[in-house]
């Protein structure tokens, strides 16, 4: 695997480093040994999936509370999405700032998320699957989110979102509160 530091400290990008033949290719995704080294925690408890069938589907900007933050490994499976990772840690280098990359079946590019952050993406193609591995079982009562246009952060979305269309996104992502940097 190959490991690039994002620009949000403690977030990776992670490459697989694929053994080709004339059969396809075999390559690593995750390496407990390896990502110890860099300081990744590993031991993911949880896995999950999300399809979306439509292109332009915006999810987040969703996070954890202590004491059930997640570290969260997310990659693409089918299709292609821009993913985005926002820095909560209030004791952070890079606390509020934010992140985009372009994750997609045909790249194997994977994200790490660590604890202490929110996480979102829009989908750039219809059929779109995205797998996500947790190190924390999800608890509901301490979800959280910051809405997907909150002006401070100013994210630069790939593609105009319709705030009417529910197949696009949640009536619950569209009323995520704004964030407060204070």
């Amino acid at each position: 695997m190959i490991f690039t530091q994002t620009r949000l400290a403690g977030a990776w990008l992670i490459d697989i480093n694929p053994n080709s033949d004339e059969r396809g290719f075999f390559a690593r995704t995750c390496c407990n040994t390896e990502y110890a080294a860099l300081g990744i925690n590993g031991n993911f408890v949880q896995q999950s999936i999300s399809w979306n069938p439509n292109l332009s589907t915006l999810r987040g900007l969703h996070y954890q509370v202590s004491p059930y933050e997640e570290d969260k490994l997310v990659r693409v499976t089918r299709g292609s999405i821009y993913d985005v990772i926002v820095d909560l840690r209030k004791t952070s280098i890079t606390y509020g700032q934010w992140f985009g990359v372009e994750l997609s079946a045909a790249n194997h590019r994977q994200l790490y998320v660590p604890k202490g952050f929110a996480h979102g993406f829009q989908t750039l193609k219809g059929e779109t699957e995205v797998f996500y591995q947790m190190t924390e079982i999800f608890q509901p009562n301490t979800a959280g989110g910051i809405r997907w246009n909150d002006p401070i952060l100013k994210i630069d979305w790939p593609i105009n979102i319709d705030i009417n269309d529910r197949s696009l996104i949640s009536e619950a992502d569209i009323h995520h509160p704004y964030w407060n940097f204070e």
